[in-house]
């Protein structure tokens, strides 16, 4: 694998896999700076293949098909990307298409895709997984662009005008930091000349600095959402955590597997699904972004057992804070997680992608033989240590159900 440069700065990843049928190639553009309003950078992302400058919707779609490509578009709350995979003696065509859809989209379809997506999101909420967690967000990521939920978009969609998502459009192409990862059956000496010819002539911002705050809770928050048609009462808890880029990422990495994201053999699984027979949904996640991580656990449960769900939550979390993990227990994680990653790595698409989103995250292309070592070397101290530090945070507790369940605990728990 090599790290390469176009003249105007972009950083290329190259993964020759000889012999493969497919090429694969991840364009990163990293934001500099948050929405100004939440949905524009959503609307803008929805765009890209609803028509350029000399395709249409149709045609996009038709070139897409008829050629086996796979070609679209991603936002997150860091990073706006573009992801195409095509056979190997189609690559250079599928290039200039995704340049065409890149720099060259005409934002026509404005008006229609507000329309849209508005109706989307309306049909999401009306999940009540999907509006609990909507409210979980929005309320550990109160006022801050991290908490641009569904909700929040709804509220402010219809004054986002097209002028907004143009700006937003080039800012984004001319103050991003960009990389570009490939994989595949290529030479070093054609590619660079092919991306020369599709993208050396947009900027690349050397001096890129996200400009997304960082963010503390001070205090508790509990949040309460009567539905009163839900068959299941939805509980998420949770806290801010350390990032990627942090040392202790790779410790939380495992405490999060022994607690809830190892599946069948984890703690929350055992202890309040199969011991307590609480739930047939349970799992603790872990999601770095840029600026902190968020740390959180679920469980769909009857109403009737949303306190012993809430106290089951804290058993696990005492006892991890409390006692060092055995062992076996922290062996088996380990080979959980690096077991895990090695599916990462398993097809061009997947090594494309992973890769330069490590490059993009600040953490090197070459990240993932670092973080296994640092798997390798995690004690049981030092999760115990991260254990007591961060679940002793302020934190975020959200439930959804019916009245007629909420209303009883509803002392208990605020």
């Amino acid at each position: 694998m090599n790290k390469l440069k176009l003249k105007n700065g972009i950083t290329v990843i190259l993964q020759e896999n000889k012999n493969t049928p497919r090429t694969a190639i991840t364009f990163y553009l990293c934001l500099d700076k948050p929405e100004e309003k939440p949905g524009v950078y959503s609307i803008l992302n929805r765009l890209f293949l609803q028509g350029t400058e000399k395709r249409t919707a149709e045609e996009i779609a038709n070139e897409i098909e008829e050629n086996a490509i796979e070609l679209y578009s991603e936002i997150k709350t860091d990073y706006l990307r573009f992801k195409g995979l095509c056979l190997n003696e189609d690559f250079d065509y599928m290039l200039e298409l995704m340049e065409d859809i890149m720099l060259h989209t005409t934002l026509n379809s404005f008006d229609k895709e507000i329309i849209k997506m508005k109706g989307e999101i309306q049909a999401e909420l009306e999940s009540p997984k999907a509006k609990a967690y909507d409210m979980f967000y929005g309320t550990i990521f109160e006022n801050h662009p991290y908490g641009n939920t569904y909700t929040k978009i709804l509220a402010n969609i219809d004054n986002i005008d097209r002028a907004e998502v143009e700006e937003a459009y080039k800012n984004i192409l001319t103050n991003s930091k960009k990389i570009i990862s490939i994989a595949g059956d290529v030479e070093e000496a054609k590619v660079i000349k092919v991306l020369e010819s599709h993208f050396g002539g947009i900027v690349n911002n050397e001096q890129y600095n996200n400009q997304t705050p960082s963010i503390e809770i001070k205090e508790d928050k509990v949040k309460l959402i009567e539905k009163d048609d839900a068959k299941q009462a939805q509980i998420i808890e949770g806290w801010i955590f350390p990032t990627y880029t942090d040392k202790e990422y790779a410790a939380i990495m495992l405490m999060n597997s022994i607690l809830g994201s190892a599946g069948l053999s984890s703690r929350l699984f055992l202890e309040l699904r199969e011991k307590k027979g609480l739930a047939y949904t349970v799992r603790s996640s872990y999601e770095p972004k840029a600026k902190c991580a968020l740390f959180s656990i679920y469980i769909g449960t009857e109403p009737k057992n949303i306190k012993t769900a809430i106290d089951g939550f804290k058993e696990e979390i005492d006892k991890i804070k409390n006692i060092p993990v055995g062992e076996k227990e922290l062996t088996d994680a380990k080979n959980n997680v690096t077991g895990k990653r090695g599916f990462y790595f398993e097809t061009n698409a997947l090594v494309s992608s992973i890769t330069g989103l490590y490059e993009a995250q600040g953490l090197g292309y070459n990240y993932e033989e670092k973080f296994v070592k640092s798997i390798k070397e995690v004690t049981a101290e030092d999760i115990q240590k991260c254990a007591k530090e961060y679940f002793s945070h302020a934190k975020v507790l959200t439930v959804l159900a019916p009245s007629t369940s909420i209303k009883p605990i509803k002392n208990n728990i605020l």
